[in-house]
C-alpha cells in the first residue's frame, strides 16, 4: 500500500488518521477529496514541498 520506501503515501496517512479519530465515512471522503484537489491544484506537489522557505 505504501511506496517503495515503506512509508505510507500521504492519502493513506490521512485516511488512517481520520479513522483513528472515528470520523464518519462521508467526512473521510470529503477530506480526502479536498486533499486530492489541493494537490492537483498545486501541480501534484507534496504539501511538505510547499512549506514556506526562509
Amino acid at each position: 500500500m505504501g511506496d517503495q520506501s515503506g512509508k505510507p503515501k500521504l492519502l493513506d496517512q490521512l485516511r488512517d488518521r481520520i479513522r483513528l479519530k472515528h470520523y464518519s465515512r462521508r467526512t473521510e471522503d470529503a477530506y480526502l477529496d479536498w486533499t486530492k484537489r489541493f494537490i492537483l491544484y498545486h501541480n501534484k506537489r507534496h504539501p511538505q514541498e510547499m512549506a514556506s522557505r526562509r
